[in-house]
């Protein structure tokens, strides 16, 4: 989101336009993101001006490289926003987060290591969740039912059944909720562009689409380590079960902070990481939020490391979806990162964070228009847009539900990894046609924590 400081109207428009048709963005579309950038922030300006307050709090606060820095960075640019609380079970990254609230002005944030007792705070309007995945369900909904808005990072859950749970407490509770997933709303628009012309049907009847993930970091055997000053190690496992935390000599690999997501225990490696990104705007371009595949399947990979002392997700891989009308959608380890979008007559689409480009330019050049706009609204700031919802009740352009279909999508495709053979998938049952696959759906947890909707 552009910060419209002193600037007149033209002279913000014309800056946002310059810089978005910087990035490659036709102009008609610069136009659009540039105007919805100034209305997000007059609305800004109109909350401020009315002293209308929102109390946030951090769960899972993290490093000073983490994600919920990044999210803590966006939120504060809203100046309705105040952090009253952060949360985390590693105590260097508790004390560095409260003294960067001091240095902004947040001087009576509280600072806490266990979720729940930031969640008693009743005057704490919404909460960021940035954890390790195994504890997205449990943290977002006992937040939903503390009557809390949740904006949880992606991927929304560690299994398909704590992705169905916490669409059902969402929709008892009627809270905000905004799933991490960014590239809907951020990234110039590129990828909300790329949706918008698929659904035209201009590249004609999609044939594939390529989601490009990356590898897997492989480590081999990590050694056993003491665990680090100020880390509640068994707090960080939550409901996973209880193993001696690990790290390697040159402090580089660890089943902890950040590289847990190369464990099957506590993550889904890229089919997760990158998938809940590249997947999620594949299904939202083909219009399949909600539903899914027909089938799944490991079409080719390398072997992973199959002892428990080491990262366990395979470096290469290709796994291949088929949906009800034929598209085939691949999440692929190798490729420029990014989706490729295959039509009729050689057309093609590529999208990444950094550029969007076709076969034909012309592909680019004209607007879209759509019978049924994909979300009501231009957002081009996820965490705005979460915001924005809180204030009006609207629902975010990543909501529980959606979050959870396409962090649905990884979790079979990682089950089909695992277990190396197709599974047919009933999407509106959410089960496979095979009793080995279904009971990897969820997990047992770790007493005494539950999965309680």
């Amino acid at each position: 989101m552009l910060n419209r400081g002193n600037l007149s109207r033209r002279g913000f428009m014309q800056r946002s336009l310059g810089a978005l048709a910087a990035t490659g963005l036709p102009l008609w579309y610069a136009r659009e993101i540039a105007a919805a950038d100034e209305q997000t922030a007059t609305a800004n300006a109109r909350r401020v001006a009315a002293n209308d307050k929102l109390n946030f709090g951090a769960i899972g606060i993290g490093s000073p490289q983490s994600r919920n820095r990044a999210l803590y960075g966006e939120a504060k640019k809203d100046k309705s926003v105040v952090f009253t609380a952060a949360c985390d079970v590693d105590a260097r990254h508790l004390k560095s987060a409260l003294d960067m609230f001091t240095k902004d002005g947040f001087n009576d944030a509280k600072g806490h290591d266990d979720f729940r007792k930031l969640l008693d705070d009743k005057d704490i309007n919404a909460v960021t969740i940035a954890t390790p995945d195994q504890w997205h369900a449990l943290v977002a909904i006992e937040a939903m039912k503390r009557g809390k808005d949740v904006y949880c990072e992606k991927p929304l859950a560690l299994t398909v059944a704590e992705c169905q749970a916490i669409v059902e407490v969402q929709k008892k509770t009627g809270r905000v909720f905004q799933t991490g997933s960014q590239q809907r709303s951020e990234m110039g628009g590129r990828f909300r562009l790329a949706a918008e012309i698929v659904r035209s049907g201009r590249l004609g009847k999609i044939s594939k689409v390529e989601c490009r993930i990356g590898t897997n970091p492989q480590s081999g055997p990590i050694p056993v380590a003491e665990v680090p000053e100020g880390l509640n190690w068994d707090m960080w496992l939550g409901p996973t079960p209880k193993v001696p935390y690990r790290l390697s000599k040159d402090n580089k690999q660890t089943n902890g902070h950040y590289e847990f997501r190369w464990w099957f225990a506590y993550s889904g490696g890229k089919m997760t990481d990158w998938g809940a990104h590249h997947l999620d705007i594949a299904q939202w371009a083909l219009g399949m939020d909600g539903s899914g595949p027909v089938s799944v399947e490991l079409v080719s990979g390398t072997k992973a490391y199959g002892k428990s002392d080491g990262y366990d997700c395979p470096e290469h891989f290709e796994v291949k979806y088929v949906y009800g009308n034929g598209t085939e959608v691949l999440a692929q380890s190798d490729g420029e990162n990014g989706a490729k979008f295959y039509g009729e007559d050689g057309k093609w689409l590529f999208v990444s964070r950094g550029k969007i480009e076709a076969s034909d330019k012309k592909l680019l050049d004209d607007p879209v228009v759509l019978k049924t706009a994909l979300y009501d609204g231009r957002p081009n700031n996820h965490m705005a847009n979460f915001i924005d919802c809180i204030r009006t009740g609207k629902k975010p352009i990543c909501s529980a539900d959606i979050g959870a279909s396409s962090c649905t999508i990884c979790h079979i495709g990682v089950i089909a990894m695992r277990l190396g053979r197709k599974l047919m998938w009933d999407a509106k049952k959410s089960q496979f046609d095979d009793k080995e696959a279904n009971a990897m759906l969820s997990r047992e947890m770790r007493a005494p924590w539950k999965l309680e909707v």
